[in-house]
């Protein structure tokens, strides 16, 4: 058959930057005035998730500095839910895996999976926290702020969500996802997020924030008394920041690889329009994308597929890498089972895109609008078919990196390397 010319685009964005990560924290932590707050030889444990943040290892290094600075004895706790199959060892070797190890960080990782009921909320939903984290003398909590995947509010995923879902373990993130049936995100988020800073030793918030081309745009101390106000101001800013896919509507997305280091959905419903619906964009969203192909895994995301449900397609490589525990046990704790399911599975790219691009509506398959990502976090080049060409050319945004060159296979049917 015939199909689509693809061409490399570049997107172009305005994006900030935090060029000295080890200054910006020790500034920030300075602007706390925490010498007061930290005793010698007090014991702090660290949050540390399980998302692919860039320049992880050496921010959570440069706190580690300045709290032992401040007489301190810093430790790290992988703060995750239920990833890693919900196994201590298994969440430690995630946050290795970012280069967060002993050596490097210069502070011991306590990784457990055990929890301590620490009150309940108004609701009379137990509020549940990491046992090593409840016994430290303070508790830093390092988070990502971000749209939310399967949530919209003032707080969606940030320091609020980590001292729920991160802290909480798989016992705490499953009963707090089963608690959301019954009330709202926004309610359950600010409930427990009161709790735990009322009883846990919260002694501040390492808010991060990255632009469109998955670096760090900033990094911000904040005291537990401002989480609630300033997170919102900061998820403002992850909206403005976040990267985007250039086009409304899309025929078919190919995705080289989904991982929960990549988005807690494995592919960043925020990106690809499914937030809502697994597999098409409901009135208010964009893009709309008619079908998405998946073809692997990241290494990072050890087997777990989560998310593989939301394509229609996918390629057996990411299928055959399935940790299937891991997953189910992921999607389950978030209360999502349908992330869990398997796509149509194929052996290689080229019969995908035959038979995907049959399903796409009354389109001839050389006219299909045709999108290949690396995955939803590098958007920064992309391959688009020759389809969007006249649109390109009209942005300021968009470049032509290539031009449009026919579809090359190598000898198992597969598409070539994009890098």
């Amino acid at each position: 058959m015939a199909y689509p010319r693809l061409m490399r685009v570049a997107q172009h964005f305005e994006a900030p930057t935090v060029d000295d990560i080890p200054g910006t924290v020790r500034d920030e932590v300075a602007r706390l005035n925490l010498s007061s707050q930290v005793k010698a030889g007090q014991t702090i444990a660290i949050s540390v998730g399980s998302r692919g943040i860039a320049n992880i290892a050496l921010i959570v290094k440069s706190l580690v500095n300045e709290l032992k600075a401040l007489g301190g004895k810093p430790f790290l706790v992988p703060a995750m839910g239920s990833h890693g199959g919900g196994i201590a060892e298994n969440q430690r070797g995630i946050i290795e895996s970012y280069g967060v190890t002993e050596e490097f960080i210069g502070a011991p990782i306590r990784a457990s999976m055990e929890t301590v009921e620490v009150g309940r909320t108004e609701e009379g939903v137990p509020v549940l926290f990491d046992k090593f984290a409840f016994e430290a003398d303070h508790v830093a909590v390092v988070a990502r702020v971000k749209p939310h995947t399967g949530f919209n509010g003032e707080i969606e995923s940030g320091l609020h969500k980590m001292m729920l879902i991160g802290f909480g373990k798989h016992k705490g993130a499953a009963l707090y996802h089963q608690a959301i049936i019954h009330f709202s995100w926004d309610q359950m988020v600010r409930s427990i997020a009161r709790t735990v800073i009322e009883k846990c030793g919260v002694l501040l918030g390492l808010g991060i924030v990255e632009n469109q081309y998955d670096e760090t745009a900033l990094i911000e101390a904040v005291a537990p008394g401002d989480f609630l106000e300033r997170e919102k101001e900061l998820l403002v800013l992850a909206k403005r920041w976040m990267p985007r896919l250039p086009f409304e509507n899309i025929d078919l997305l190919v995705v080289d690889r989904i991982g929960k280091d990549i988005s807690g959905a494995g592919m960043d419903t925020n990106v690809i329009g499914r937030k809502y619906n697994d597999h098409r964009a409901t009135d208010s969203e964009r893009p709309r994308i008619t079908r998405i192909y998946v073809r692997d895994l990241t290494d990072e995301t050890h087997g777990n597929a989560s998310g593989l449900g939301m394509a229609e397609y996918c390629h057996r490589r990411a299928v055959d890498r399935m940790n299937r525990e891991a997953t189910y046990i992921n999607c389950m704790t978030g209360n999502a089972p349908s992330g869990a399911s398997i796509p149509i599975t194929f052996d290689n790219d080229r019969r995908a895109l035959s038979l995907a691009l049959g399903t796409v509506g009354l389109v001839e398959p050389e006219q299909a609008r045709v999108v290949r990502i690396h995955d939803t976090l590098d958007l920064r080049e992309i391959l688009v078919s020759e389809a969007y060409l006249p649109e390109v050319e009209s942005r300021s945004d968009l470049s032509v990196v290539t031009p449009p060159v026919d579809l090359k296979f190598d000898s198992n049917g597969d598409f070539l390397p994009f890098v």
